[in-house]
């Protein structure tokens, strides 16, 4: 992309009054946006109002410093694997699977690794020595089997390990993993997917769909994970760069998440949260919608289970979702679930017999006081017990003063 073709996008997403809708109408009827702003107010009124006729005829004041600031990032080489890339709405190498969204953005700015070319323009005699993948085909292939996992930013200590456990799984299978660089399940997600990277691989494990520009990380305790998934994965905005973290945009990158990815999967989720939005949409475009199952007690599990009421999967591993997508995983055995993984672990012993504090315990939050009803234990020895077992991580202790026993993934 040349700088002028490039500021002519800039500008058109800059244009007051002018959002996705409106600037698709425009293209629609007139072509490129350096087209669009050639032409004279009365024919722009042909297809825009007159306010918006003659927003377009006046250069954002903002423009030249965007410009100049996308465009030096653009010519950056980064660090290590990491690549830069802008695709807009027509590109050949646009996702098509966007397309198919109610609100398709304009321009998608990109951040990660892959074979692909430079934006930088080249010399004739360079031509031949580019390599003939772009970051674009990356992200086409690897999005041809992809999953979105989603969640709580606040999962329990169980819901955090399963977002890990099954997003390891699934890209172990071949899967990308789509997720939306929040604290909880997304986090957890995107950190499971660059476990299964191999040392070496040139894999994309895992997208990142992000709600400021890519020039920032939020949120800030997530800047070294956005640095791995630069090096090993990809990460993806719609918005410009230096915009920071608005409120406003992360409900609406759900709808990127649901397009780019196959098919969702939530760990958790209250009944009022994002992530019941994404897996809406997915369902939507005619996609697969899974979820785990939780505690009848707990909040997070509510909006699974109401997905599952509502016809999504209900999945205790991740080979329910490589079969329900009809993925081969490669593998002579099928992944283990969280229920065999702990009749396996029951079966070693880990857990002796049915009278200890772990079968007392059971799967669901418990306070000290209801917990020492049920295995008559005196405080203090119960209390030891407890810290014991939290140390060997066999149960984790939550807000509240509840205790929760952590199932083997």
């Amino acid at each position: 992309m040349e700088r002028d073709e490039l500021g002519s996008w800039l500008r058109l997403t800059l244009t007051p009054g002018v959002g996705n809708s409106t600037a698709r109408k425009l293209l629609a009827a007139f072509g490129l946006p350096e087209t669009v702003f050639s032409q004279s107010a009365a024919a722009l009124r042909q297809v825009v109002s007159t306010a918006q006729a003659i927003s377009l005829r006046a250069e954002p004041p903002e423009l030249a410093e965007l410009l100049e600031l996308t465009w030096t990032w653009l010519q950056d080489a980064g660090g290590g694997r990491a690549r830069r890339h802008i695709l807009v709405l027509g590109d050949a190498d646009y996702p098509a699977s966007l397309l198919s969204i109610e609100d398709p953005p304009l321009m998608l700015y990109l951040l990660g690794a892959g074979k692909f070319t430079s934006n930088k323009p080249s010399a004739p005699e360079d031509i031949a020595h580019i390599a003939i993948n772009t970051i674009a085909n990356t992200l086409a292939a690897s999005l041809a089997q992809s999953i979105a996992v989603v969640g709580s930013r606040n999962p329990t200590p169980q819901g955090a390990a399963n977002a890990r456990h099954f997003s390891k799984a699934l890209a172990q299978a071949g899967l990308t993993v789509v997720s939306g660089l929040a604290l909880g399940v997304d986090g957890a997600a995107h950190e499971g997917a660059l476990d299964s990277l191999a040392p070496g691989s040139d894999r994309l494990a895992t997208v990142a769909v992000v709600g400021t520009g890519l020039d920032r990380v939020y949120p800030k305790s997530h800047l070294e994970l956005a640095h791995r998934i630069a090096q090993n994965g990809l990460l993806i905005s719609e918005y410009p760069l230096g915009t920071p973290p608005l409120a406003p945009n992360f409900p609406k990158r759900n709808r990127l998440i649901a397009g780019l990815a196959q098919g969702t999967l939530v760990i958790e989720a209250a009944m009022k949260s994002g992530s019941l939005v994404t897996a809406r949409l997915t369902a939507e475009q005619g996609k697969d919608v899974f979820a785990i199952p939780g505690s009848i007690h707990s909040t997070q599990a509510r909006g699974c289970h109401a997905l599952i009421k509502q016809g999504a999967k209900l999945v205790e591993s991740a080979q329910d979702v490589l079969e329900e997508m009809k993925i081969d995983d490669g593998s002579e055995h099928a992944i283990d679930s969280i229920a065999s993984s702990t009749d396996s672990e029951t079966a070693d012993g880990l857990f002796a017999t049915e009278d200890t504090l772990l079968t007392a315990l059971g799967f669901d939050p418990v306070g000290l006081d209801a917990l020492q009803a049920r295995c008559s234990l005196d405080t203090a020895n119960l209390q030891a017990q407890l810290m014991t077992l939290e140390l060997a991580g066999q149960v984790a202790r939550l807000p509240g003063g509840l205790f929760q026993r952590m199932v083997p993934v």
